[in-house]
């Protein structure tokens, strides 16, 4: 009997989840315990394994595509077996008998007529598709996008495609994935052009049998954004050429020059011309007058600038002193999710600052010390975080979140380390970070560092935290403030180690030091009780023996 799984509750707060590979493909044989696909979650990709063996019979979910949890991610049962059924509405087969079951018995006249117009509209929609065509919508490549970019088509239209074939690379808020066919035929339609977003179910492409006309389908969504585009273009400008149609898209969402646009003139005459050939003549300062089209009905296109010379044309080009202009870069999805987020912490949380600065050199002679021994290497961030947990538990009113209706005071001390990554920042968490040693806390934020640049963190190693500290020394950042990493209170900016003159008894010496800034909530923290604590953090930095009593 043929096994349903559907996609898997992987932490407590995962609502959706990602298939970012399958290990098995359609018509391969499952063992108990085989590794079935690795799914992304919000924070990690994690490995899913089969308890159920037999034939993958059928994937639910395709590679980079993101569903809610409890959706039909797989079927596994006999080879051969059918389960149309199962894959129209799910379930296992015992439940599916059931249901016919329960469709013999007597339902309501509005109940009927519901599920009568519900029949009647799922055959209309399928007589609309013609026979053999797959249209493939935007997937939802992670929790929390709600729409994508199209970095690059790797097929065009009318190119024949393979199953396993990668059809685009599609931007979200944490990568840039690969886009995997799970058909085979012709790229009959690409309904989102290279540099274009839109949202997730919009109309992305349609493959099918060579020939067969699409020009009807509009995909399970509706009318999509970039459709909508496609057609406030064709009403403002005439019947484009098949060469204009394929450089149109990538026209649309990089020209900062719009279509609606006046045309040039040339003896009274309308210059017909892509966009994109427009930018590139602005950009380089050539006269579209000048430019002879090789486009439809004359029309000027991208290769016609690109191959213009002023000689060909009769007369020169003009070039400017100086031309004014930007380079627009799309934000990507991750970059969107972070300014979202960091603003909520921003404008929700009342934020201030407070700055002190360090005496190094007693913790210079210890780090120097302690890594005398070959086997042990610490850093001065290990000595930072170790003390910033040991202070934290002298003073707990900073290690509390704000609920609204009361303050949360925390009796474990997590503390999330910033780690920058590819596409943004990241806050790995050390557990209970006052009981570690200095070796301990830099064995560990090695290790989750690693984790967090290859993405291979889990959602638990990333929650979780109650106090924060981010450092920007390595990179000589004397001095800065950070936002506060919401539910904490509090975050510690740490900066770099300086040598300069400083008085010492009375005389002016050479010696070291550091500037650290903390960010309180003020709703939470007072100002005095954020001071004490820097008093307590500088007893411990500037004597470091003090942390091993």
């Amino acid at each position: 009997m043929a096994e349903v799984i559907n996609m898997p509750r992987l932490s407590d707060t995962m609502e959706e989840g990602t298939v970012a590979t399958w290990l098995k493909k359609v018509g391969d044989t499952v063992a108990e315990g085989d590794i079935l696909a690795e799914i992304e979650t919000d924070k990690a990709t994690m490995e899913f394994e089969s308890f159920h063996e037999g034939t993958l019979l059928h994937i639910g979910i395709a590679e980079g595509e993101t569903a809610k949890v409890d959706t039909l991610l797989a079927i596994i049962g006999k080879k051969g077996e059918d389960i149309s059924e199962l894959i129209n509405g799910g379930g296992s087969v015992s439940e599916k008998k059931e249901e016919k079951k329960e469709e013999k018995k007597p339902a309501s006249p509005k109940s009927e007529e519901k599920e009568e117009a519900t029949s009647e509209a799922s055959e209309k929609k399928a007589e609309e598709l013609p026979k053999g065509v797959q249209v493939i919508n935007m997937p939802r490549l992670s929790d929390t996008m709600e729409e994508g970019t199209v970095a690059s088509w790797l097929k065009k239209e009318g190119d024949t495609v393979e199953e396993g074939d990668i059809l685009a690379e599609i931007e979200t808020d944490k990568a840039t994935m690969e886009f995997e066919s799970f058909y085979s035929g012709t790229l009959l339609k690409i309904g989102i052009g290279e540099g274009e977003t839109a949202k997730v179910d919009a109309l992305l492409a349609i493959i099918g049998p060579k020939g067969t006309d699409v020009s009807g389908i509009k995909g399970s969504g509706g009318e999509k954004a970039s459709e909508k585009a496609s057609e406030k273009a064709s009403e403002k400008q005439p019947e484009k050429s098949s060469e204009e149609t394929k450089e149109t898209p990538k026209a649309e969402s990089k020209d900062t020059v719009s279509s609606s646009q006046p045309q040039a003139v040339n003896d009274g005459k309308r210059i017909f011309a892509s966009p994109l050939a427009k930018k590139i003549a602005e950009e380089k300062g050539i006269q579209l007058n000048q430019v002879q089209g090789s486009g439809e009905n004359g029309r000027i296109v991208k290769s016609d600038v690109e191959n213009f010379q002023p000689s060909a044309a009769g007369g020169q080009a003009y070039i400017p002193v100086g031309i004014e202009s930007f380079e627009e870069i799309k934000n990507s999805q991750m970059r969107k999710t972070i300014a979202k987020r960091l603003g909520e912490s921003k404008f929700t949380a009342p934020h201030y600052y407070l700055t002190i600065e360090l005496d190094m050199d007693h913790a210079i002679a210890a780090r120097n010390a302690i890594n005398a021994d070959p086997d042990v290497k610490i850093s001065f961030n290990d000595m930072i975080v170790k003390a910033c947990a040991m202070a934290l538990r002298k003073h707990p009113q900073v290690n509390s979140q704000w609920t609204g209706d009361a303050t949360r005071i925390a009796k474990h001390i997590h503390i999330g380390v910033a780690v920058a990554v590819d596409e943004g920042l990241l806050v790995p968490v050390l557990k209970f970070t006052d009981q570690m040693t200095f070796s301990q806390i830099g064995a560990q934020v090695k290790e989750l560092a690693g984790k967090a640049r290859t993405k291979k963190i889990t959602p638990q190693e990333m929650e979780g935290s109650t106090f924060t500290v981010s450092n920007l020394g390595m990179f000589g950042i004397k001095e800065f403030t950070s936002i506060i990493n919401t539910p904490n209170s509090a975050i510690l900016s740490v900066g770099a180690i300086v040598e300069k003159p400083v008085v010492k008894n009375g005389a002016i010496a050479i010696g070291n030091t550091m500037t650290v800034t903390l960010a309180c909530d003020h709703r939470t923290v007072d100002g005095a009780t954020g001071a004490q604590f820097l008093q307590t953090l500088r007893q411990y930095v500037e004597n470091p023996v003090t942390m091993f009593v």
